[in-house]
């Protein structure tokens, strides 16, 4: 079973959906409590991108996919500390680097292991206290420091709308995200490149493309809901 959707029914959603993507934007398929065969059918769709975010979740599958050795693996989801050395070892990027003590325990074990991951800054835009995420004056004080960590990649930064946002509220919220990313691009750091923005779920990808995005988040969208 994939799940609530056949799989001809999933390569066709994502078949549409790719058709409309302009170039920077890659299709990331996130499969969080969707069974392995969910992968399987977007894998024949082309897709090679997929989002988990719970780390034993992943690992489980990672083992049951052992024949699709070309995936690239995103953690979207809150790593707590005790995780760290197993995330290194199995997720290629990290969208969810949401504190500066995060960003730093994540530096140490990636050197201890010789990984080097790709990772975002996941940054609150305007207050949401049910969320993880830098505010915007940690990321702010956090940069100088962020930008001693040589052993990430720190590539992009990573937002998420509060969920009783209008639409109105999420364009601005994503124009401000790139407009983040241009001031820290300005600012001259020579480990902070930031080329991704990470933004845009299955509610609101649409503004999140027309606002640059160059990373999509899409699960139900895809997939129709989760398995209960």
């Amino acid at each position: 079973m994939t799940g609530s959707l056949s799989p001809e029914q999933i390569q066709a959603r994502i078949t549409t959906i790719q058709a409309t993507l302009p170039p920077p934007t890659r299709l990331i398929c996130v499969t969080k409590k969707q069974p392995s065969a969910v992968i399987k059918a977007a894998y024949a769709a082309n897709v090679r991108d997929f989002g988990e975010s719970q780390v034993q979740e992943a690992i489980a599958k990672q083992a049951e996919l052992s024949d699709l050795p070309d995936l690239t693996w995103h953690l979207i989801g809150h790593l707590q500390s005790n995780k760290i050395r197993k995330a290194l070892q199995h997720f290629d990027w990290i969208h969810s680097i949401d504190s500066l003590k995060l960003a730093k325990r994540l530096n140490t074990v990636a050197g201890e292991l010789s990984r080097s991951p790709y990772c975002c800054l996941q940054v609150k835009m305007v207050p949401d206290p049910p969320k993880y995420g830098l505010t915007l004056d940690e990321l702010w004080s956090a940069l100088p420091q962020l930008n001693q960590l040589t052993h990430l990649k720190i590539v992009g930064l990573m937002t998420i709308p509060p969920q009783e946002s209008s639409l109105q509220e999420i364009a601005a919220i994503f124009a401000q995200a790139q407009d983040v990313v241009n001031q820290i691009n300005n600012k001259g750091f020579d480990q902070l490149h930031l080329s991704e923005l990470s933004i845009g779920m299955s509610s609101d990808y649409p503004l999140a493309i027309a606002a640059g995005s160059t990373m999509i988040r899409l699960g139900t969208t895809l997939f129709g809901d989760r398995p209960a």
